[in-house]
């Protein structure tokens, strides 16, 4: 099951432009879920002349509960925006906080349904 959790989801609705796998072929474990594998996408939305593209980049988080897409970053980045994003994301210890906020979004999508 793949829930969405990034406003206006409908900027998304399609394949995404580019993709860059951050984790996969591991297991990390957070709160009994295990990760199967992450991906930043990257959904081009807008050129402008003089500020370059507007991308929105979401996060692909794969569970044994579930898939999680999740707002990762968007505006005008650049042209490089998924692998600025990523190199951010990898340098800065920053897997384990959007490991966390993944969970928390996906835990909530299935609290629901449960509902």
């Amino acid at each position: 099951m793949k829930f969405v959790d990034v406003p206006d989801s409908k900027r998304i609705e399609r394949d995404p432009d580019n993709r860059n796998v951050v984790f996969s072929d591991g297991k990390i474990t957070q709160d009994d879920v295990e990760i199967k594998k992450i991906e930043l996408l990257e959904y081009k939305i807008n050129k402008d002349q003089n500020l370059g593209t507007y991308s929105i980049i979401t996060a692909l988080v794969d569970t044994d509960q579930g898939l999680i897409e999740i707002l990762y970053d968007e505006g005008y980045r650049g042209d490089d925006a998924l692998n600025d994003s990523a190199n951010m994301l990898i340098q800065n210890l920053g897997l384990s906080g959007l490991i966390l906020r993944s969970l928390i979004s996906l835990k909530n999508k299935l609290g629901k349904i449960e509902e």
